[in-house]
């Protein structure tokens, strides 16, 4: 197996018989030996069930009985996914001998529909980063620079450097305030943030009631295929949305100027790709600069977080990120009057939002505002989550896909927001956006 082959494309060629599930798993099992060694992007690795489970795939599709277009596909999931009789760590330590007595909604739906599950990707502890540094359980290699470690986003830092790696043909991430996204933008994949209670979260590994997991992979039709199996919908192939007439909200001149020239640069040039495909371009500004918002959804995170987990950062012993813990701690600090305060805010914007939206079919903005930094340059007191947070503060559905390389090498991406429950519109603006932009090259390294 040659490049990176994409979901719709082993579907279509497992129906076929020109492939077969047991070799594409073993190809895919093969890469994580050769690479994953410097990607570092599993926790864990599930290679012999994963044969069984693509040898029984083959089977039925021999047999012309396959459960459907995501039969054989291997997939990874974050651990923070729960499988009964597995460890999930939630990427903490302390949690090393962790075993659910439970398997998620999400995790049987991809199962139940005939996936091979390689193993488990890394995330950040506890899911609370948008970085995705662990500094207890390992970091995971930005697959665009393996000559000085970049950051590969979080909290689903795994994942994103998995599938961006060529690893994985697609995987399961969470996203509380950009951790679907941030991993995409910075490792050249798509990641769909979905409407808060779309998909299922029992058997998750909690943060905050804001969590929504969703699907990353390498296209939108393939991001878009995996999100209908994880929605428990009949899963069908996709088609790209008709650009024409859609009007289409840009930033403003402030949020403009807080970008870095390069994804300056690659998000206008997306602007011209959907104004020549038909679509209306209009400034768009939020009832608060995003700065404020990404500030106040961070705070009422880390507050529920600290509920969740707080009990274990109390405990100095315990072998932490100590980078979370300081996250966590600022949650402890959040006084019941503020939380409450909070929600409320969030209630007002919410709707609020919704208002300004009006004669806008969605908001187009970075997903970052510049490419991957180096891990040593991060500054752990600030988010890289400016534009993505919005989205899970007011409620929102949000796409992350790419839309170019910076002079560096590095990817840069944009962020389509639509109304809740539009998933839809935002993966058909996507998928269209994707087919003019051609073909997104992969990380320059080798086997």
């Amino acid at each position: 197996m040659t490049g990176f082959p994409s979901l719709v494309a082993l579907s279509k060629g497992f129906a076929s018989g020109a492939l077969k599930p047991s070799d594409v798993a073993r190809d895919h099992l093969e890469r994580i030996t050769s690479l994953d060694g410097r990607i570092g992007a599993f926790q864990t690795v599930y290679s012999d069930d994963a044969i069984r489970m693509a040898e029984a795939a083959d089977k039925l599709y021999e047999a012309g009985f396959p459960l459907g277009p995501f039969h054989g596909i291997p997939f990874a999931l974050k651990d923070i996914c729960d499988l009964e009789g597995r460890v999930t760590t939630g990427g903490c330590k302390a949690n090393a001998n962790r075993v659910s007595t439970v398997t998620g909604t999400v995790a049987k739906r991809l199962l139940a529909a005939g996936g091979v599950l390689l193993g488990k990707t890394k995330t950040v502890e506890h899911a609370l980063g948008g970085w995705g540094t662990n500094t207890q359980m390992g970091t995971p290699w930005n697959p665009w620079d393996l000559n000085l470690q970049r950051v590969p986003g979080g909290s689903s830092s795994g994942t994103g450097a998995g599938v961006g790696a060529g690893l994985a043909v697609c995987g399961v991430g969470t996203d509380t305030g950009g951790s679907v996204r941030l991993p995409a933008a910075y490792c050249g994949i798509v990641g769909l943030k979905v409407t808060e209670g779309r998909t299922p979260t029992d058997g998750i590994i909690p943060l905050a009631h804001l969590d929504t997991p969703g699907p990353m992979a390498r296209s939108v039709l393939d991001a878009w295929m995996m999100f209908q199996v994880m929605d428990g919908a009949e899963v069908t192939l996709p088609q790209p949305a008709p650009i024409e007439g859609l009007r289409l909200g840009v930033m403003d001149h402030a949020e403009r100027a807080l970008c870095d020239a390069d994804v300056l640069s690659d998000y206008d040039a997306a602007i011209e790709t959907l104004t020549a495909l038909g679509a209306e371009m209009a400034e768009f500004s939020a009832q608060k600069p995003y700065a404020e918002l990404t500030e106040t959804c961070g705070r009422l995170i880390t507050a529920e977080a600290y509920f969740h987990h707080g009990h274990l950062y109390d405990q100095p012993d315990l072998p932490l990120d100590e980078d979370v813990r300081k996250r966590m701690f600022a949650g402890r600090d959040v006084t019941a009057q503020d939380y409450l305060a909070m929600k409320a805010e969030r209630r007002v914007g919410a709707a609020d939002s919704l208002s300004r939206m009006e004669g806008f079919d969605a908001i187009l903005t970075p997903t970052t505002l510049t490419t991957a930094p180096p891990v040593s340059e991060v500054d752990q007191d600030v988010a890289p989550s400016h534009f993505t947070r919005p989205a899970n503060f007011f409620g929102l559905c949000a796409l992350s896909l790419p839309m170019g390389l910076s002079p560096a090498g590095l990817p840069t991406s944009l962020q389509i927001m639509a109304r809740p429950f539009q998933e839809d519109l935002a993966l058909g603006i996507g998928a269209a956006y994707e087919a003019a932009r051609g073909p997104f090259p992969e990380p320059r390294f080798t086997d």
